[in-house]
C-alpha cells in the first residue's frame, strides 16, 4: 500500500505514476474518499472535545446540587451524533481501503518509462539446426508427459517421469544448497494461506481471478513463496541491527494464468502449477536499493553455474508488477524458441508490502518505521529444466547434464 500522506501532500505524484504506469485508475475518487474520511474524523474529534467540556460542566453542576438535565440531554445528542458519524466513518473508511489497496506501487524515478533496458548480456546464444523446443525432446526421451498431466488435473499441468522427475528434485536441492551457502536461511512454509497473508504481499484484491480459491475455508493457494516468506513477518518490529533478513524457500506454485492467451503456452513455460525457488530480502529503507543488486546477483549466479546463456533487462514503468517499484528481469536464451524468455523477476517493493503486512524495524533510538521488502526468483525450476533440455541438448539426441548437476543426477546425460 502506497503512504497515505501522498494522497494529501502530492497527488500529482499519483496521478504521474498512473501516467507512466499506463493503467486506469481513478485518482480523483482515491482523493475524494481520502478528504472525506479525514473531514468525517474531524467531525468526530470536535464533537467529542465538546462532550469533554460538557461532561466537566455537568459533574461541576451536579457537586453543586443544582440539576443538570440540559446538558446531560444535550450530551446524550452529542453521543448519538458521533455515534452515527463513527457509522458513516467506517463504511467510507472500508470503501477508502478497498480503493487504496488496488492503487499500484510508485514506480522508481530510475526507470525507464515504456522501453525496457539491456543491461547485461552473459554467455553465448545459438541455435542449431538440431535444436528443437524442449516439450518434443522431454516427450521424445520419455521425461515430460503432457498427456497424463492433461488426464490427471486438465491442461497446463504436467507429470515429470524418470530423470525429469531427477532433474527437477536436483535442481531444487542444488538452488537451495547455493543460496543457503551464500547466507541466506531456509524456510519451508504451507502451500495455503489466509486472505489477509494474499493482501499483505499485493495479490490480494486486485489478483483474486489469477489465484487458486478454497471457498470453503477461504484459504488461498500461493502463487509464489513470496507470499509466505514476506508474510513470516506480518506485524513484527524487528531490530534494526538485524536486518537484512535474507530468507529463501522452495515451493510449488499455483496460478490460474487467466491472462496468458497468445502468451507461450507449450511445455513448461506457462503451468498452472510449477515449483520455483524464492528469494526474500527485509531490509532497512536506506539499505534496499543495494540489497536489490545483490538479490540480482544471487539470482544470477545459478545461471552462471549452470553455464546457460542470459540477460538481464531492466523493466519499464508500464511493465513492472502491481507490488514492485523496481524490476529487472533475468531472461534465459531458448534455442528452441530463438529467443530469451523469462526465469526471474528481482524487485525492490520498497515499503509497499510493509505497510500492508505492518512489517516494521525499530531503530536504535527507538523510533519505529516501515521495512522495505525484496523479492526474486531463484530461479523457477519448470523454465530452468526447459532452458537446460534446449542449452544441453546434443546431436545424437541426449540432453547433456551441466556439471554441476552431476553430483546430484549422479550421470552426465539424460536419455542414454
Amino acid at each position: 500500500m502506497i503512504n497515505p500522506d501522498i494522497i494529501r501532500k502530492n497527488p500529482e505524484i499519483l496521478k504521474e505514476n498512473i501516467r507512466r504506469r499506463e493503467i486506469n485508475f481513478d485518482v480523483e475518487k482515491l482523493i475524494e474518499l481520502d478528504n472525506k474520511r479525514r473531514e468525517f474524523q474531524i467531525k468526530i474529534d470536535n464533537l467529542r472535545a465538546e462532550l469533554n467540556k460538557i461532561t466537566d460542566k455537568i459533574a461541576e453542576i451536579v457537586r453543586s446540587g443544582e440539576s443538570a438535565e440540559d446538558l446531560k440531554q444535550q450530551a446524550k445528542q452529542i453521543r448519538e451524533e458521533i455515534k452515527y458519524l463513527e457509522e458513516q466513518r467506517e463504511k467510507l473508511e472500508k470503501e477508502w481501503k478497498k480503493t487504496i489497496l488496488l492503487y499500484p506501487n510508485i514506480a522508481h524515478h530510475s526507470i525507464p518509462d515504456k522501453e525496457p533496458k539491456v543491461i547485461k548480456v552473459k554467455g553465448e546464444p545459438y541455435s542449431e539446426k538440431y535444436h528443437k523446443p524442449h516439450w518434443e525432446i522431454g516427450e521424445k526421451l520419455g521425461i515430460l508427459n503432457f498427456e497424463r498431466g492433461s488426464k490427471l488435473s486438465g491442461s497446463g499441468f504436467t507429470v515429470m517421469e524418470g530423470d525429469g522427475a531427477l532433474l527437477e528434485r536436483a535442481l531444487i536441492n542444488f538452488m537451495i544448497d547455493i543460496h543457503t551457502k551464500r547466507g541466506y536461511k531456509e524456510y519451508f512454509a504451507p502451500y495455503i494461506v489466509k486472505e489477509e497473508i494474499m493482501e499483505g504481499t499485493g495479490q490480494l484484491p486486485k489478483f483474486a481471478y489469477d489465484m487458486y480459491h478454497l471457498e470453503e475455508d477461504n484459504l488461498w493457494l500461493i502463487p509464489t513463496a513470496e507470499v509466505t516468506l514476506v508474510n513470516l513477518f506480518r506485524d513484527e518490529i524487528i531490530p534494526e541491527e538485524k536486518l537484512t533478513l535474507n530468507c529463501v524457500a522452495y515451493s510449488a506454485c499455483f496460478r490460474r494464468e487467466a491472462g496468458s492467451w497468445g502468451r507461450e503456452t507449450r511445455g513448461l513455460i506457462r503451468q498452472h502449477q510449477f515449483n520455483k525457488v524464492e528469494l526474500v530480502k527485509i531490509s532497512k529503507p536506506e539499505d534496499s536499493y543495494d540489497e536489490l543488486e545483490r538479490l540480482l546477483e544471487d539470482a544470477c549466479h545459478i545461471l552462471d553455474l549452470l553455464e546457460l546463456p542470459y540477460r538481464v533487462v531492466l523493466l519499464p514503468a508500464n511493465d513492472i508488477g502491481f507490488s514492485a517499484a523496481k524490476t529487472y528481469d533475468i531472461e534465459v536464451w531458448m534455442p528452441g524458441y530463438g529467443h530469451y524468455l523469462e526465469i526471474s523477476s528481482c524487485s525492490n517493493c520498497e515499503d509497499f508490502q510493509a505497510r500492508r503486512a505492518m512489517i516494521r524495524l525499530r531503530r536504535k533510538n527507538g523510533k519505529t518505521e516501515y521495512t522495505h521488502t525484496l523479492n526474486g526468483s531463484g530461479v523457477a525450476i519448470g523454465r530452468c529444466i526447459a532452458a537446460i533440455i534446449e542449452n544441453y541438448f546434443v546431436e545424437s539426441g541426449r540432453i547433456k547434464v551441466p556439471e554441476v548437476l552431476r553430483d546430484y543426477v549422479k550421470k552426465d546425460f539424460i536419455g542414454e
